[in-house]
């Protein structure tokens, strides 16, 4: 369940080309007459990945406490870069830190998104990118077990539901115990230190570390839930805040999972009637139900014979993975297209499947590492999962299960769970230097149903809500859409903030980006005609289609995009 991992990525477009100070002190949480921690310098010099040295960025490292409880004590480190405002001094507005959600996704790209926001509007702030604690290039970087994606996998879907457990949850109960062991065994320090309170606090630190008064924020997905946190514990420090496909901090984490479950169900109709309706170019059903028999048809036949390294699981996360963003659409439907009408072809199956992994398993470990220990799971698979899992599966078949064993670490996990922030946005809403919170949703987000954004803009009394009406795309403000793109670079170059509408709805209501046109493969005789309008096949390209014509496309890089991050 990736808010994000399943979670949104600068465009491919965007290509993430990027991009000392004093001694103060913080209190652990902020809180007065407690220990404080020296502010660390920032050493910064050329960044050793080119994307990011050849947009003009720098790096480094803040060293930050291991132990927010014991501040002066072991260190770690958190890798950085920093892309310059280009303004004048006198119109430079500050710090700009940016997470991509996950939690697990590497950040450190992004301070490429300077260059990104429309009308110059990004430009007069320092982009900071940072891989939170575990992530990424920060040391330590945590992986479990980098195997644990490879597949052919046990199938996700148990064959039985009958009072004893099946075979496939037995299986996979013992797979999730074993990585939450190998977790335990090799950072054995590291995994109480994991929470969300932990990276805000880290994020105060990098402020302070950079000599500002306050951050301005823009989060993606689980990003958000780390700026109201940050928002809740450090009111004074907010400037801008740019939360996009947003967290219910009522929901964190096991009822989250249940409502993306009934969410995501709801984009996959949305794709299998969109593959239906292009039927003349996919030829795998003229309807929305007979798209999908052919899905299921294909799941099972890979739940007996896999081909390869891809069975019934890989073919699941393939396609969940697609639901994430609407321009993915034509590569997955290619995926279903190419194994019904070419005798059982997996190669596009296989690169989608391939497409939703991380290099290894530091973004799983550490969704685990910081969802396992925000807050407490319910202790019992057979009292409260597996009766929860069945009934959301019975309504929601598509995710259910997958979403299940990408969670069930939690029932083993090695650290022990805390309690997480109440959060208020009150307090925020007091503070003068304050521009106040833009909040931005699709009405049929899948990993972020728009109820949550609803009620996060009922917490912030400063705050104005964009809807997306009719998109599933996730986290997708930088996505091409003017409607949103314009509001968001008025909102950052001055501090303009559409009018707060009386009652719980939406501030500004914006017409969605038309769905993808086709991919440029073209399947068997269908007598359909296409009544989206498909591109007719290009004979000079082989390779899959482009991205849509916008280089501020949400891709698999900012939140991984994985099956169940958020």
């Amino acid at each position: 369940m990736k808010f994000g991992n399943r979670v949104v990525a600068l465009s491919s477009a965007a290509a993430l080309t990027l991009a000392g100070l004093g001694l103060a002190t913080l209190g652990p949480g902020g809180v007065a007459g407690a220990a404080t921690a020296p502010v660390p310098t920032i050493t910064w010099t050329s960044c050793s990945q080119s994307s990011l040295s050849s947009g003009g960025a720098e790096c480094g490292f803040l060293s930050v406490p291991l132990d927010w409880d014991h501040p002066t004590g072991k260190k770690i480190e958190l890798a950085v870069s920093r892309l310059k405002a280009t303004v004048p001094a006198a119109k430079r507005q500050g710090i700009m830190l940016v997470n991509p959600g996950g939690p697990g996704g590497s950040g450190l790209g992004l301070s490429a998104l300077r260059d990104v926001i429309k009308k110059d509007a990004g430009k007069s702030y320092d982009w900071i990118g940072f891989d939170p604690r575990g992530v990424g290039a920060s040391k330590p970087a945590i992986s479990c077990d980098p195997t644990i994606t490879k597949g052919p996998r046990p199938d996700y879907i148990p064959d039985t539901h009958s009072a004893a457990l099946s075979k496939e949850e037995t299986v996979w109960l013992d797979r999730s115990k074993k990585y939450a062991s190998a977790c335990g065994k090799k950072y054995p320090d590291l995994l109480a230190h994991m929470k969300t309170t932990d990276t805000v606090r880290d994020m105060d630190l990098l402020r302070q570390s950079l000599g500002e008064k306050q951050i301005n924020y823009y989060g993606f997905s689980y990003g958000t839930y780390l700026g109201e946190v940050y928002a809740t514990m450090f009111p004074g420090h907010v400037d801008h805040m740019v939360l996009d496909g947003n967290v219910d901090p009522r929901a964190v984490w096991y009822t989250s999972q249940l409502a993306q479950d009934r969410a995501f169900e709801g984009v996959a109709n949305q794709f299998f009637a969109w593959v239906a309706k292009n039927n003349g170019t996919y030829n795998v059903g003229a309807t929305t139900a007979a798209v999908r028999a052919n899905y299921n048809k294909v799941l099972k036949q890979l739940e007996t014979k896999p081909k390869g390294t891809i069975g019934s699981d890989e073919w699941t996360d393939a396609f969940v993975h697609g639901m994430y963003a609407e321009f993915l659409w034509p590569d997955t439907a290619d995926a279903l297209a190419s194994y019904i009408n070419n005798k059982d072809d997996i190669s596009a199956a296989r690169v989608a499947y391939n497409n939703s992994l991380d290099a290894d398993d530091n973004g799983y470990a550490v969704y685990n590492a910081v969802n396992c220990t925000d807050t407490a799971w319910p202790s019992s698979y057979e009292k409260t999962w597996r009766p929860d899992a069945f009934s959301t599966a019975a309504k929601a078949p598509f995710m259910t299960w997958s979403n299940v064993w990408y969670n069930t670490s939690c029932l083993y996990w090695p650290a022990k769970p805390g309690t997480p922030v109440t959060v208020d946005g009150t307090a925020l809403a007091k503070q003068k230097a304050s521009h106040g919170v833009l909040l931005i949703n699709a009405t049929l987000d899948g990993a972020t149903p728009y109820a949550d954004a609803l009620h996060v803009r009922s917490l912030f009394p400063t705050s104005r809500l964009i809807a997306e009406v009719g998109a599933t795309s996730h986290a997708n403000s930088l996505g091409g859409n003017p409607c949103i793109e314009d509001r968001v670079a008025a909102y950052l170059a001055n501090g303009t903030l559409p009018a707060r509408k009386s009652g719980d709805g939406a501030d500004v209501k914006c017409k969605r980006i038309p769905l993808p046109q086709p991919g440029f493969t073209k399947y068997g005789a269908s007598a359909d005609t296409n009544p989206l309008g498909a591109t007719p096949p290009d004979p000079n390209r082989k390779d899959k289609p482009a991205p849509p014509a916008t280089d501020r496309n949400v891709v698999d890089s900012i939140i991984g995009l994985l099956p169940q991050r958020r």
